[in-house]
């Protein structure tokens, strides 16, 4: 079922909280090097798809392939060593490590092992991480709870590039966020995408999504009910009208 230009191909997959039947056959495609979005209302499954590919949350039917092998029965910290890294909704930094210490937590032993993410390649590091966020090398010694939302959240995103990831999942990164760092957020994702990352976008601000999105989905109900490019998307303004509410 994946495509050949494919780094992530989830194939319909069910996934449950105890007894209560979220994702109820999902499937959808991450390309390499683009960004696919996933919108929905609340409470339709989007995180709980992020957490599935993540291994928080793992499926009990269906199967997620990246990088052209199956994640099934892997546990969530190998599949972040294979090169998978998660930006969670409400950005979870640890408030009590400074801005440093949080960047360097995925480059310690026990987070990288022996597996690596983009073949080896080592893109980003403290130095290069601070040139994509200049606001943090200005709280370098401060602690993650003394910064605002907003450089929180450009913390959570550089802390999953030290990583070196093949594909970033992000949770609602412009939760909390005012417009302007909403237009920020946006920009940063157009850069890491420009420099061969994929992502995973689970977003409600629709103009954020459409504008970096290559390819969107919207969920409902634990089900897939569209899918397309995001040109093609704005003419359908029955689905955006039943699905989202636009």
């Amino acid at each position: 079922m994946a495509k050949s230009d494919s780094l992530l191909s989830v194939n319909n997959i069910h996934t449950y909280y105890g007894d209560s039947y979220v994702l109820q056959g999902v499937s959808l495609e991450v390309a390499s090097g683009q960004v696919a979005t996933l919108l929905g209302r609340n409470g339709m499954g989007k995180t709980t798809l992020i957490r599935s590919v993540a291994g928080l949350t793992p499926p009990r039917k269906g199967d997620i392939i990246f990088n052209g092998a199956s994640l099934a029965g892997y546990t969530p910290y190998r599949i972040a060593q294979l090169g998978i890294a998660l930006v969670p909704q409400g950005r979870r930094i640890f408030s009590s490590l400074t801005v440093r210490e949080n960047l360097l937590v995925p480059t310690s032993k026990l987070a990288r092992g022996k597996f690596s993410g983009n073949s080896g390649k080592s893109r980003w590091n403290v130095e290069t991480v601070l040139e994509e966020f200049p606001q943090l090398a200005e709280r370098l010694g401060q602690s993650g709870g003394d910064l605002s939302g907003g450089e929180q959240q450009m913390l959570a995103i550089g802390r999953a590039l030290m990583a070196n990831p093949d594909l970033i999942l992000m949770d609602e990164p412009s939760e909390g966020l005012a417009p302007v760092l909403v237009s920020q957020i946006g920009e940063i994702m157009k850069s890491i995408r420009g420099q061969g990352h994929s992502i995973l976008l689970v977003e409600q601000n629709f103009g954020l999504a459409m504008d970096v999105g290559d390819y969107v989905y919207i969920i409902t109900s634990g089900r897939i009910v569209y899918h397309g490019k995001p040109n093609e998307l704005e003419g359908e303004t029955e689905v955006l009208d039943r699905h989202l509410g636009i």
